[in-house]
């Protein structure tokens, strides 16, 4: 840290020279960087000499060469730039700057033609590679109307879609509150039959006479009459057997006894179905 902060306050002195050097904190971070500094500042002081004296260099090397093509103009031609007219000046001038646009290491036609291939070459890969981004504009602006015409199509559906659930947004509403409507009329009929089946069993009314009764009574009437043409065939079996066989004879007479029992039985409940319907008003 000593070589570097002694490093750092040179380069201080050198930079204020006769005026006095700020106040800063020493410290490792700071000493780093004013070290750092010091170095990178130097080193493009250095590259910069180097810069110069190479430009003083080529400088010289073409004042030079000037001077040699001067002479060799005025000892083959007899010519100097100051002898020439201002259009051979202008020639000179379009000369010295077509070589310069062109990078030319000379004004000689070989180097002119060298520089108009390459510069050639570069225009037909510059047209190129325009062509290839023409085509490559022209594929996404297509892709573009695409993603377009769809981004359309959606916003199309979705306005579709969202009518529709409207729609049944407002059909569900109205078949709520049909439902509601339904559970009402349901509740107030639960409580008015309620209602009625006390004010008749407060009046003396029979239960047995519910339609719900009277249901079951008439399945049991059904059923009697079923057993009763059942019995009925089987009777028709015995009928026709000789009647002189004595066990035919008890088995019909058995059958017959049935059949008149449960014909009585039947006619009962007929009756009792008669007796408890209510008369017509």
């Amino acid at each position: 840290m000593e070589k570097k902060l002694e490093r750092a306050v040179t380069w201080l002195k050198k930079v204020y020279g006769n005026k006095p050097i700020p106040e800063w904190e020493v410290n490792e971070s700071t000493v780093d960087f004013l070290y750092n500094l010091a170095e990178c500042t130097e080193a493009r002081e250095s590259d910069a000499v180097l810069l110069i004296e190479n430009m003083k260099q080529k400088a010289e090397e073409y004042e030079e060469k000037t001077e040699y093509l001067e002479a060799l103009l005025r000892e083959a031609l007899g010519l100097s730039p100051h002898s020439l007219s201002s259009q051979g000046m202008g020639y000179l001038d379009v000369l010295v700057a077509s070589a310069m646009a062109l990078k030319t290491k000379d004004t000689s036609l070989a180097s002119f033609f060298c520089a108009i291939n390459n510069m050639t070459s570069e225009l037909y890969a510059v047209e190129s590679k325009n062509k290839e981004m023409a085509e490559e504009l022209m594929s996404m602006r297509e892709e573009m109307s695409a993603v377009l015409a769809l981004e359309e199509q959606l916003k199309e559906d979705f306005k579709k879609t969202e009518e529709y659930l409207k729609g049944e947004n407002h059909k569900s509403h109205h078949q709520y509150k049909n439902m509601e409507f339904l559970k009402n009329k349901s509740k107030d009929l639960a409580v008015r039959i309620k209602a009625a089946e006390e004010q008749l069993l407060a009046s003396g009314f029979d239960p047995s006479l519910t339609h719900e009764s009277l249901m079951n009574l008439s399945e049991e009437v059904a059923k009697l009459q079923k057993e009763i043409v059942d019995l009925k065939n089987k009777l028709a079996v015995y009928q026709d057997l000789p009647l002189s066989i004595p066990l035919a004879k008890v088995k019909v007479e058995e059958a017959k006894r049935e059949l008149k029992a449960l014909e009585e039985e039947l006619s009962e409940d007929i009756e009792k179905l008669s007796l408890d319907l209510p008369s017509p008003r």
